[in-house]
């Protein structure tokens, strides 16, 4: 989405604040022996306080309101009340929505509780990757080149990047143009970033896979070479300089 005029600024701030919040909360909600579905529905009430709507349930009729992925899901996970949350899981949640036209995204991954399973330093890549490529974005910045970093920066920390999931456009829909902000470089893409236009950046860095595949249930995504996968997303307003993180509300580098 091109911002134009305050207006449009103001209703992406505002969805932004409420999408970063959600998340924020239900990470911190987020506790053993719960169900996701008990999580999602957590998350669900805090989107209806702000009299927002959930993206996916209300864009691809998703089951539920945010993604909960555990353990070796990539994404999309379902929530349900027989997924019990366990010490040691390596947790993501991906919460979009809209409010007054204006659609905004973030996810994060994380552990619970004890890192008994050495899920951590995955996370962290994750986290410090999505934020080197974030302070390089700018207008006029080949999306490409972020796409080099982001897996360059993987392969630095000994991990590798799922290549058929992608950042993307995000504002007036969902998913707008650019639609494929990838993790790593497509030479013939010569597609830069434009002042003034907000977009959804993302990482999707694994231990194994490259692909991402989908389960019988039509949604849930794993890795084509099993292990596990950590995504951290941001909403962000390109300028000349450094981005607005929108989505700052999320504290994911605090």
């Amino acid at each position: 989405m091109s911002i134009t005029k305050e207006s449009e600024l103001i209703g992406m701030k505002k969805i932004s604040e409420v999408v970063g919040t959600t998340l924020k909360l239900m990470i911190e909600h987020a506790k053993i022996g719960m169900s996701t579905k008990e999580l999602d529905d957590f998350g669900g009430e805090i989107l209806k306080s702000f009299g927002a709507k959930s993206a996916p349930y209300e864009t691809y009729g998703f089951p539920g309101y945010t993604c909960i992925s555990v353990n070796k899901e990539a994404a999309h996970g379902i929530p349900s009340k027989n997924k019990i949350l366990k010490e040691g899981d390596l947790i993501n949640i991906d919460v979009s929505a809209e409010l007054n036209g204006f659609w905004s995204d973030n996810g994060g991954s994380f552990v619970l509780g004890k890192d008994i399973y050495n899920h951590q330093p995955l996370v962290d890549a994750s986290k410090h990757i999505l934020k080197k490529a974030i302070n390089t974005i700018k207008g006029g910045v080949k999306i490409a080149d972020i796409g080099y970093l982001i897996e360059s920066e993987a392969k630095k920390y000994g991990f590798k990047v799922i290549k058929n999931l992608a950042g993307h456009g995000v504002g007036k829909s969902l998913h707008e143009e650019p639609e494929n902000i990838l993790n790593y470089r497509v030479k013939s893409n010569k597609e830069r970033f434009k002042k003034n236009t907000t977009v959804a950046i993302e990482t999707f860095i694994s231990t194994n896979s490259t692909k991402a595949i989908e389960l019988n249930d039509g949604w849930t995504l794993v890795g084509n070479k099993g292990g596990y996968v950590t995504q951290h997303e941001q909403t962000i307003l390109i300028t000349d300089n450094s981005p607005i993180i929108l989505t700052k509300s999320n504290r994911l580098w605090d």
